[in-house]
């Protein structure tokens, strides 16, 4: 493994962990082997990396969404099969690829269900809850929309709606599986700004499986590279997005130059290689 950044992967009393993860299904090989993986408090990282390289699969993990077949996924130091769901609720946020609700049900109610871990079932809604709704709302774009129902909505809108819920739900960890996905240019700009805010405004730890390296090299403090269940590259977007690790990582020949403007890393590829059994 290229473990290029040695300030990111230094284990932490904080943040979020995992300790020899391996996780497997319905064949030989684990989705996941033996990985560790460290994301430290108040840090934004993408995790990269080809389709069925387990990058679904160690966010679902480390967010108690799949349970490994060996290993230990940390939070702030603590096991997280030990702590209480609405506790680790209020922790830990995460927004799978395909979020599932009823398509009758509006904006408002969806962003509500985020105050569902910091209450009980029989307190009252109270100003506070009223006020992280309408903030959730009002940061994503989506308070005129807020009677609006799920089915209505274009893609674009329900993905900033999902994230409105995460956002009301104040966890201080946000894993997100593929946010961008199937939205255009403009959206996927739109969610990632968001998230930024987010992290910069309250110091949320953004943990985000993305595909576009561009948007990866904007975004990112830290880049994760997965290929076949393990880490191949950590480190930062200049670190990792590098010909050498794109063509073991994505079996693509490319250049890299560094973007006009901002620095970072722009990916130009050239062609994929052939395997010899291709």
């Amino acid at each position: 493994m290229d473990n290029t950044s040695s300030t990111t992967a230094t284990t932490t009393a904080g943040g979020l962990a995992g300790r020899a993860l391996t996780v497997a299904f319905d064949r030989a090989e684990p989705v996941l082997a033996d990985l560790d993986i460290t994301l430290a408090p108040a840090t934004t990282t993408a995790i990269i990396g080809p389709n069925g390289s387990g990058k679904s699969t160690l966010l679902r993990t480390l967010g108690r969404l799949q349970r490994p077949q060996r290993g230990t996924v940390l939070l702030d130091g603590a096991d997280v099969s030990s702590i209480g769901k609405r506790d680790l609720a209020r922790r830990l946020g995460v927004l799978p690829q395909a979020p599932q609700a009823p398509e009758a049900l509006t904006v408002v109610d969806l962003v509500a269900r985020g105050r569902d871990p910091h209450r009980r079932w029989y307190d009252q809604w109270a100003a506070r809850d009223e006020h992280e709704v309408h903030r959730a709302l009002e940061r994503t774009g989506m308070l005129a929309h807020a009677a609006t129902p799920l089915a209505h909505l274009s893609g674009g809108q329900r993905q900033r709606a999902w994230i409105a819920m995460a956002l009301a739900q104040q966890p201080s960890t946000l894993l997100l599986d593929e946010p961008t996905t199937h939205l255009d240019v403009a959206h996927q700009l739109d969610v990632l700004d968001l998230l930024a805010q987010v992290h910069a405004e309250d110091g949320t730890t953004v943990v985000m499986v993305l595909h576009d390296l561009g948007c990866v090299a904007r975004y990112a403090e830290r880049v994760i590279a997965l290929a076949e269940g393990a880490v191949v590259a950590d480190g930062t977007p200049g670190q990792v997005i590098t010909p050498e690790v794109l063509r073991r990582v994505f079996d693509v020949e490319a250049d890299v130059i560094p973007d006009p403007v901002e620095g970072h890393p722009v990916v130009l590829p050239r062609r994929r290689r052939r395997r010899p059994d291709e």
